[in-house]
């Protein structure tokens, strides 16, 4: 059976496209090339409707119609809904469908939905804006096919040039606003979910049953992001002993994040069976090389097992810089990082020697990642370091502050001598002990 031909309204042919069948080389011509978003055509576009009826006299239903900026309205006319679908290009603005016209299989059937035309045109033409045309006095019809996601309804009786093409620009900028609202609607949705799922991913500290207090800061590089490719966490085993962990994965990505959380998740799991030391780094580097995308990627890591008692530690450095101490007799210093090993993920084999040093009876210890001491000092290219971070450190204690307000202050002031944002992972972790 021959496809039947869509017929046109007789309208200029530079009007409605139509003189322009093709382009100079032979290719299709604008009417024929679909665009990425019905409602998006610029303002000076002519406007472009498609009428869907089945008069077969062909009786001129829809009047001349002019936008708002006195351009003629372009009027394609299909008979069915299959002519529909060859003339429903994105350069169409808005379909204006007879209710009345029969559903693809629906013809003649009194006991069909009376809106089935209606649900294939939202579900063919989902982009559009769409204006439904029903009898006069049939308003609960036109009413039920706005709720049905119609952007307006006509009376086919009462349509003139200035009604219907008042009725056509309003039902193609509310189908662009309600397209925003929804696509605003979605992100900030996928924000909420994103949010969720990556503090989620945040660790909660098990101390119970110990008398040390904690605080933390994190600050990932990324832009909008909750997570970064730094990584800690705090757990205490049962015979006593609160271990403390933090990590940095080369790189600010998602990947580098998601690397990070699973390092976070052995390190907790490998503590809890009991490892320690130069055994557990050994597994984490194992982990890393079976799960990083690259043979590149790298994390340092340091890990601190506190005593029972609290006056004393085994430290392990993985290619991390050395965690700050302080106590009521001593300045801030850092711990010693003469036998730090290489990071994880660079040498097969490596080992990480454990190093006993003793913390006494009150004491607050800071262990960070290198985003703290990376950051520039002014305009220059000098960074603040450790030594800087040190006196930093120094400066806010002796102001009195201390656990969150500290690791607040201490962050912020970083970020205000970098002239701005920090472009690395800052993570800063304080345990103290008060005798």
């Amino acid at each position: 059976m021959p496809v039947p031909v869509p017929r046109q309204r007789a309208i200029p042919a530079v009007e409605s496209g139509q003189g322009q069948a093709a382009s100079p080389g032979g290719g299709p011509s604008k009417e024929q090339v679909p665009h990425q978003d019905a409602t998006a055509e610029n303002t000076h576009t002519n406007l472009t409707l498609l009428l869907i009826e089945d008069d077969p006299a062909g009786s001129p239903i829809v009047p001349d119609l002019l936008d708002q900026a006195g351009k003629p309205i372009r009027v394609r006319t299909a008979r069915n809904l299959t002519e529909a679908g060859r003339l429903l290009t994105d350069d169409v603005h808005c379909i204006l469908l007879d209710l009345a016209l029969p559903a693809p299989g629906r013809a003649g059937d009194a006991d069909d939905d009376e809106l089935a035309v209606l649900k294939h045109v939202l579900e063919l033409a989902p982009r559009h804006a769409v204006l439904a045309l029903t009898a006069s006095g049939d308003a609960e019809r036109g009413a039920q096919a706005v709720r049905e996601g119609a952007q307006d309804y006509l009376f086919r009786d009462e349509l003139d040039g200035r009604l219907l093409s008042r009725a056509i620009r309003y039902a193609v900028e509310r189908k662009r606003s309600d397209s925003a609202e929804r696509r605003l609607a979605e992100g900030r949705l996928r924000a909420q979910e994103n949010a969720r799922l990556e503090r989620g991913l945040l660790p909660t500290p098990l101390l119970e049953g110990s008398s040390l207090r904690f605080a933390a800061r994190y600050r990932p590089g990324r832009s909008r992001a909750l997570l970064g490719g730094d990584f800690y966490d705090v757990v205490r085993t049962p015979d006593g002993t609160v271990h403390a962990m933090i990590g940095d994965v080369c790189g600010h990505g998602p990947d580098e994040a998601a690397l990070g959380v699973e390092l976070r998740i052995a390190w907790r799991a490998l503590t809890l069976a009991g490892l320690s030391g130069d055994e557990l780094l050994g597994t984490l580097q194992q982990v890393l090389e079976h799960e990083r995308a690259d043979d590149e990627i790298f994390a340092t890591l340091c890990t601190v097992d506190i005593a029972p008692d609290g006056r004393r530690a085994g430290l392990c450095l993985a290619g991390h810089p050395a965690p700050l101490v302080t106590g009521p007799a001593l300045p801030a210093r850092l711990l010693p990082y003469e036998n730090n090993g290489p990071a994880l993920g660079l040498l097969p084999g490596a080992r990480w020697p454990r190093m006993q040093v003793e913390l006494g009876a009150e004491w607050s210890l800071m262990l960070y990642t290198d985003g703290l001491i990376e950051g520039r000092i002014g305009e220059g290219r000098e960074r603040l370091g450790q030594e800087g971070m040190v006196e930093l450190v120094r400066r806010q204690l002796a102001e009195g502050l201390r656990g969150e307000e500290l690791l607040r202050a201490a962050v912020n002031e970083v970020r205000d001598l970098n002239g701005g944002e920090l472009t690395d992972d800052v993570a800063v972790l304080l345990l103290d002990r008060v005798g």
